[in-house]
Parts: C-alpha cells; structure tokens; sequence
C-alpha cells in the first residue's frame, strides 16, 4: 500500500508510531505492502483495516465469501496480472467491471486493468487474506472435467501404448483399443497424458475423506489439476497398480514399480510408481523419468565457469572420491548422470549401485539395490571390488560400511562418485568424521565436494523488470557497490508458461576442491565455519552466492535465491 497509509492509520489513533516504524523496518527487509505488515504484526485488525480503507477511499467493503464470480468474468483478468495487484475481478455491469481490490489507492492497478480489460474500473475493498484466497480459489489450475476428458481422449492416444517390463512389442498392451473398454482406463491414461504435455516431474493421487484430488508437481512447485469423482476412486488406483505390475490385492503394505510408456515416433516415458497405504485409502505417486528431457550437457546445468572446471578436473582424475550434496530432488542424480555420460568411454569399466534405477545407459553396469535379500550400497560395492572396476557410482552413503568401502576402493585407484544428504559442502566433511571415518582417511580420498540446490527459472518471454529496496539486496548478501549495476526481474505470465512466470530450473552449485589448506584444517579437526571461510579465501563460491550471479544474470528471481538457499553466516 502507498506510503502515505500508515501515517493516515497513526493520524486516526488506529495505530502508533511504534507499530508503524516496526511495519517500515520490516518492509525495508522483506518487502511487501504496509497495511498487509500491520496486520501480520498485530498492529490493527484486517477489518478494521478494511473499514478504515473503505471509509478513507470512498469505495464499498465487501465480503468476498458472499460473492460466487462468474468464469467469465474471471477471464478477463490473467492470474498473473491479479496476484501482481492483489485484486480479483466480481462482476461485469455495461461497460464497468467491479474489481476488489485490498488497495483501493493503488491507481497502476486501475489503470492496468482499464487497458487490459478496456472496461471503466469500479474498484470495492476487501481484506488482503480474502483476495489471496480468492485468487487461490477462482484461478486454480483445474483440469478439465469427466465429460470434457472422456470427449477428449480419441486422437490423444494415438500410438500410445504401456510396455510390460521386460517384455518386447510384441506383448504390449494397445492403450487405444483398451480406451474403449472403461472410462477409467481413458481418464488414467489422459492424466498420465497431461502430466507429459505439462512438464511435471511427479503425478499425485490422492485419496481423504470425502474428496479425491490429482495434483501434478511442475518446476517443484504443486497444482491440483482434477478432482475425478469418489466412486472411481478405488478403480483409478487399482488401474495404476495394474499398469506397474503390482498385486492389487494388497492394500495394507507400500509397493513400488513402474510403467513403461510408449507415446509414438519411438518416445518413450517411464513412471517410477510407489503406493502407500494412507488414513483413506491408497496414495499414488508417479515420478516421471523422461530420458530425452535429461540434461546431460554439463555446460549447461547450471555451474559457473570456475566452477565447472574445478568438478571437470576432480572427475577427471583416475582415482578418489568426488560427492554430491543436497536434499532430495535437488538435482542431484540428475548431475552425477551427466558426469557418468562424461566419462562413459570404452577404455573405461564403469559399475554403479542405485535405488532406484532411474535411467539405463548403454556401456554402465547398473545395479538395482534390494535391501529384502540383502542386496545393499555395500554389498555391491564389495561386488564392484571384484569386478576390475575403474569407475563406482554409489547412489548414496548412508552408514559407516558404505562409506568405509567408498574411501578405501578411492584409495586403491578407483574413482567414486556418490551422494550424500547434508546442507553444504563444507558440512559434509564433518558428517563423513562423524560416520566414523578417520580424518587422514577423508584428506587422502576426497578430491571434491559438490553442493546443489534448484531455482525455478524465470519464464525468457515474460520477465518483467523490477526495483526492490537496497536492504533487502544487502540482506539477501549482495554487495552495496554491486547494487544500482543490474536489472532485477520478478515473473510475468504468458501462454508459454501457462502463466506461471517460471519455466523450467536451473541449478545452484557449490564444489569445494580439497584443496592443501582445507587438508590441514580437517586434520586438526576444525569446524564447518572454519572450512568455510578459509575455502571462501581460497575462492570457493557458496550456493548463496551461486544463486545470487543467478540473479544478476536475470535467471532467477530475488525470493527463489533467498528461498532455495541458507545466507552466508560465520
């Protein structure tokens, strides 16, 4: 909200000076509008805010439960254009269009919607929390209905069949001729579909109580797309089980499996399947590995130029341990894959232990893992041992023994690669001394660690530039010469990314040689925060600072860094 609000609040007695210089500093830090900081900080009641507004302004309050808006009306004005505003259109009269808006002051907003619309504005005001919702409510990435679906399917599911795993063409199963058989096996095979044609990375179906949703994940971020009817609820999960192999029966254990996808012109999809038993029925998750969307092409993931020559250089020695950190689903196979691609030559003999397989390459041995008869990282890794390997891959190191196993084949003139769950690079030399692994051990092994994290990357054809307060720059960690020398750019909305204002991610990276000066840190057992700080002096860049040239180079927005990344503290 303007500037000018809170001193008219603390004009009326609504609130202090204290509240308002609170509100300013936090603003100053984090952004947003005043009147929404007061109300976080129990400064002044929404309502009361809502009345003060209405009666300042001169414009109606209203209660937005009360209103059910027409999907026309909504049509008018892109999701994207309504969140920028925070304002959300309620009905069409003649040539007027009635916008609730939680700034009424706002006359940018007005006039956008004057010139998008081409209808005169009549603005009302209703609580902030209300608008959110609404948007929430009204623009919902809802998927098209049962009849719509059914109506639709035809020439869809042209050449589109589901392979049997193991099994060759011959034994496919036609999901045209299938279509025609049940709904059910139409409307599965269009989710799957539309989880394709979207982009989405996992397919969620999802069973309560007295609702049934399917919510599709894109660019890590989740939307509801459908919500099929209850009673299929049953028939669509057992559908998928039959699709993955799976023993329909059971209903009280998880399972996992997978379906195998063939959509014409030689394109193929896998789905990694895992079913859980849950309150009211059975969830479904769908991981989508599509082997021809897998970013191979190191150049391009993500990693700065210093950077990338340093990991190049640490996989490129004959023999030692290279590992790679972050939380799950933050790129991290994705990444180790593309290293493998690297170095899948013929001279070399290349074994790797993963659970699960996500992609099959030719010219590596890859090993499933099956905990339930006794097939483990370390039992393979031993396996490996004795299989005149010069290249492991160890999908990750969860206990002592497969680490122990790691460093030694690392020392004994193998190069391994693997992965490790921990929040940095430097904090992983720290969780290796804690498994139990010597100090000299972790020196004489290691030849680098890589960190990770993923950033939605900002839509190219809809990116709109931005000015934000030079505090939040100098919170987030940039520099006070560097501001004022780029352009910051927050997310638009256009049909190529479905109104989003992202499309796709790119990849935050730090890789931390170990480098003499770290050695001897590690041997005196030093902390985290020292490793830290003397790899920065060596020129090591954290994930914060990765993200943040990010940033600079118009890649991402300002709030993905702050997100997806921890600030630089010692």
């Amino acid at each position: 909200m303007s500037g000018r609000l809170g001193e008219l609040l603390v004009r009326e007695n609504l609130i202090s000076l204290q509240q308002l210089q609170k509100a300013q500093e936090a603003q100053r830090k984090t952004g947003g509008r005043i009147g929404s900081l007061l109300v976080r900080q129990g400064s002044i009641a929404e309502a009361d805010l809502t009345g003060f507004l209405s009666k300042q302004y001169g414009v109606p309050a209203i209660s937005l439960a009360d209103f059910e808006v027409d999907p026309e009306v909504l049509k008018l004005i892109p999701r994207a254009t309504a969140e920028k505003h925070q304002l959300v259109p309620i009905n069409r009269a003649g040539s007027s269009l009635i916008v609730a808006m939680g700034d009424p002051s706002n006359i940018f907003a007005v006039d956008d919607v004057k010139f998008l619309t081409g209808y005169n504005v009549e603005v009302v005001v209703a609580p902030e929390q209300a608008i959110r919702e609404a948007i929430e409510r009204y623009y919902a990435e809802k998927g098209p209905d049962l009849d719509q679906i059914m109506g639709e399917v035809g020439s869809e599911l042209d050449g589109m069949e589901v392979v049997a795993e193991g099994a060759d063409d011959a034994n496919s199963v036609d999901l045209e001729k299938s279509a025609g058989e049940a709904p059910v096996v139409k409307l599965v095979n269009l989710i799957l579909l539309d989880a394709i044609k979207r982009g989405a990375s996992d397919v969620h179906v999802e069973p309560y109580e007295k609702d049934f949703r399917v919510r599709f994940r894109i660019d890590g971020v989740m939307y509801e797309v459908m919500k099929p009817p209850m009673k299929l609820r049953s028939a669509i999960i057992s559908r998928l089980k039959i699709m993955a192999e799976l023993d329909i029966s059971e209903r009280r254990l998880p399972q996992d499996g997978r379906i195998k996808l063939k959509l014409g012109k030689g394109k193929e999809m896998d789905f990694r399947v895992s079913v859980c038993p849950t309150l009211f029925g059975e969830k479904v998750v769908l991981r989508l590995l599509d082997k021809s969307n897998l970013q191979l092409d190191m150049t391009k993931l993500g990693f700065e130029e210093k950077q990338l020559q340093d990991f190049m250089e640490a996989i490129d020695r004959p023999y030692g341990m290279v590992l790679v950190t972050g939380p799950t689903g933050s790129g991290k196979t994705t990444t180790l894959y593309s290293a493998l691609s690297k170095l899948n030559e013929v001279a070399w003999n290349i074994s790797t232990a993963e659970d699960p397989v996500e992609f099959n390459f030719f010219g590596i041995n890859q090993v499933q893992m099956h905990e339930d008869i006794g097939l483990n990282f370390a039992a393979a890794l031993r396996s490996f041992l004795r299989q005149d390997p010069d290249i492991i891959m160890v999908g990750e190191i969860r206990d002592f023994e497969t680490a122990e196993i790691g460093v030694k084949a690392a020392l004994t003139g193998h190069l391994v690669l693997s992965t490790l769950h921990t929040n940095d690079a430097p904090g992983t030399v720290s969780r290796l001394l804690n498994m139990g692994i010597e100090p000299f051990l972790v020196t004489a092994s290691l030849n680098a660690i890589v960190a990770q994290r993923l950033c939605r990357r900002l839509c190219p054809d809809c990116r709109k530039p931005v000015t934000l307060e030079d505090q939040a720059l100098l919170d987030a960690g940039f520099a006070a010469d560097e501001i004022g020398a780029f352009q910051l750019y927050e997310k638009g909305g256009c049909k190529a990314c479905n109104d989003r204002g992202f499309r796709g991610r790119v990849a935050v990276y730090e890789v931390m040689p170990i480098w003499d000066g770290l050695k001897e840190l590690i041997i005196q057992g030093s902390s985290t925060a020292e490793l830290k700080q003397e790899a920065i002096r060596l020129g090591f860049r954290t994930l914060r600072m990765s993200a943040l040239a990010k940033v600079k180079a118009g890649v991402t927005t300002l709030a993905e860094a702050v997100a997806n990344t921890a600030p630089d503290k010692f």
